[in-house]
Parts: C-alpha cells; structure tokens; sequence
C-alpha cells in the first residue's frame, strides 16, 4: 500500500482541486460583499438559460454513497466549516460569517457537485471571492482543511480524489491574489 502522506504531498492535482473547495468556503466570508453581489441568474438577461452555479457530472451513485448521501455531505461541510474558522492561518476569513449558513450552503454545493438532491442556490465562486484578496497559499490551506476532514470522517483517499477533481473547475475563480 503507498505511503498516503508521499500521495498527497506529490499530488498537486488534488491540492488544486481541494483549494476550489476552498471557493466555496471562502466565499461566505464576507457578509458586506455578499450583499453587494446579485446572485447569478440575477446577471443574465430574461429568458436566458442560465449556467449552473456548480459544475455538473454524470451522476455516479456510488460516489454520491460513499459520502453518505446527502447527510454524509453536510456533516463534511460542517466539520470542515468548524476547522477553518479555527484555523490560524484562514480563520479571520470567517470572522463575520455567519457559519450555520455557509455549513447549509457548502453542504448544498458538494451534494449537487455529487449529483445529490440537492441545489445550490448561492453566488458564482467568482462574484463570491472577487473582493476577498485569496491568495494560492489560503487556498491550499483549505485543501489541507478539507483532506483532514475528510480523513477524520474515514473517506477513503480515492474517494477523496474523486471530490477533488469535481472541484478543481472552480479554482481558477476563487485566486484574486
């Protein structure tokens, strides 16, 4: 069996998909911006199709289950949330946040991400972070954040991947720094 730590230090792959995760978590830190930003359907003109928030996947119910559906997901997104507000080096991110909404919408991005039953209905990552200066360095904390949760919830490193590499389309949204 490979030694996980070589893995995940060697895979930048998954560190660039987990930081467009941290798009998402980031993108409820800051309560002024988010007034101040219509939501994306609000941007495009009437009767225009609008583009999904969340990038979209065939559904892969395996994937979906090895989460744990749906709960399995918001519990992720709430001990994730909980990390980075404690963490030292993102924490003052989330200061103002107000967390149970941002855990309700994180949880909502990745069941859909998933192909869950689930919508996300809040802002593009890139009108979210626009105005927060994220650096590459914030973001792959958040990847960091992320794989410990993940491990401490025991997903299975491939398992893992798997979600990264759903996220990786948004990471180009979420650096403005």
């Amino acid at each position: 069996m490979p030694d996980v730590s070589i893995t995940r230090t060697t895979t930048l792959t998954a560190l660039t998909a987990l930081a467009s995760a941290a798009a998402l978590f980031l993108s409820a830190l800051s309560p002024a911006s988010a007034q101040n930003v219509a939501p994306a359907a609000a941007l495009l003109p009437a009767g225009a199709a609008s583009a999904p928030l969340v990038p979209t996947f065939a559904p892969d119910p395996e994937l979906l289950s090895a989460f744990g559906g749906k709960d399995g997901l918001f519990k992720l997104a709430g001990v994730l949330v909980d990390k980075m507000r404690a963490d030292a080096r993102i924490g003052h991110y989330f200061e103002k946040t107000k967390l149970p909404r941002l855990k309700t919408q994180l949880g909502e991005q990745l069941c859909q991400l998933l192909a869950g039953p689930c919508i996300y209905d809040g802002d593009t990552m890139k009108a979210s972070h626009a105005d927060l200066n994220i650096t590459k360095a914030d973001s792959f904390r958040l990847v960091e954040l992320l794989q410990a949760s993940m491990d401490e919830l025991a997903i299975p490193f491939a398992v893992q991947n798997k979600l990264l590499a759903r996220l990786a389309p948004m990471y180009r949204d979420i650096i403005t720094r």
